[in-house]
């Protein structure tokens, strides 16, 4: 209850303080720049230089948390990844050469791999699949509220989840692991699905896929609803059948949006963490890279040069795909 309480007040805290700052900054930005009583060429400078200010005045908390969060994050974790185990002494490009040359890193990298064949694909794909399907019944909406739910859901809480779904009991015992009761029921001998080495990294990709559906579903319903009705109606007056529609006329005139979706879930697939921690911890070969970077950086006594050279190598990896994800996002909404 306290945590609860504490939440709430750190809300309405928060609310306060930026309605003050907001009011504040306009009143002083008014006292420096007035135009109440002034005519002619002052009072249109002033209103010109008021009205040049008051954005960035609004932007201001935003680049200031940026520059807090993200900017000085980045530049110090280049800086770790040039220096030794404690962060103190410049150590060159010998926390590369190391990655190059270490099992796990290549396993990680091997791993995040399939990820991005998988994931995003599969995610994508469903989503497109059931946005199409539930646009055509009545209960549509219901359908769509299901499958979008686990989006609500953190991963660690997913991961708990499928936890008790591919949970191991030995042969003979009671399976409360709803997949190896289903092994069972039909003669087969249960698993312990999540230490297979290799194939436990699809059993792992199910939960992120099971998250991601909802949201490509979302935004793909969006786009084929933005569809003109005249080029479906003038496919089926060609004689166009469903499969040939929707494959040759609809994902066409939604293959930008498809592209973004796909690239979206592709960042996400490419600093997912909290799922392989909490099912494996990247234990039965299932190591990934943001995982792998955590285990240097925190653990064992921490390596903070290694740690962060992983982390380079994944904002490396990620950068290029955002800037073309905002990219195309840009130039499907015109630029607005």
């Amino acid at each position: 209850m306290e945590q609860l309480i504490a939440a709430i007040l750190t809300m309405v805290a928060g609310v306060l303080v930026c309605a003050a700052y907001f009011w504040s900054s306009n009143l002083l930005l008014d006292w420096i720049f007035p135009c109440k009583g002034k005519f002619g060429a002052a009072a249109s400078r002033n209103l010109r230089f008021a009205n040049m200010v008051r954005p960035w005045l609004f932007l201001a908390p935003a680049l200031l948390a940026l520059a807090i969060y993200l900017v000085y994050p980045v530049i110090k974790s280049v800086l770790l990844s040039f220096n030794d185990r404690g962060g103190q002494d410049f150590v060159g490009l010998r926390n590369y050469l190391w990655m190059i040359n270490d099992g796990e890193f290549r396993q990680s990298i091997f791993n995040n791999f399939l990820w991005l064949l998988v994931v995003p694909a599969l995610s994508t794909f469903f989503g497109l699949i059931i946005a199409a399907l539930t646009d055509r019944i009545w209960w549509g909406n219901i359908a769509k509220t299901l499958i979008f739910m686990p989006m609500a859901i953190s991963f660690v809480g997913a991961a708990v989840i499928w936890k008790f779904i591919y949970d191991y009991r030995a042969a003979g015992s009671d399976q409360i692991g709803l997949l190896n009761a289903l092994v069972v029921a039909l003669g087969g001998e249960p698993q312990a699905w999540i230490t297979l080495p290799f194939w436990n990294n699809f059993f792992l990709m199910v939960i992120l896929i099971w998250i991601q559906t909802g949201f490509a579903m979302v935004i793909l319903s969006a786009a084929l609803r933005g569809i003109p009705e005249e080029t479906i109606e003038a496919a089926v007056i060609d004689g166009a059948n469903g499969w040939q529609i929707f494959f040759k006329i609809m994902v066409p005139q939604i293959w930008g949006t498809i592209a973004v979706v796909w690239t979206t879930i592709t960042i996400l697939v490419l600093k997912v963490f909290d799922i392989v921690l909490a099912m494996t911890n990247g234990q039965w070969q299932s190591q990934v890279l943001a995982n792998l970077m955590f285990d240097w950086m925190f653990r064992g006594g921490g390596d903070f040069g290694r740690g962060a050279a992983i982390a380079v190598v994944i904002m490396i990896l990620v950068v290029p795909i955002m800037i073309w994800n905002i990219r195309n996002a840009t130039r499907e909404t015109g630029g607005h």
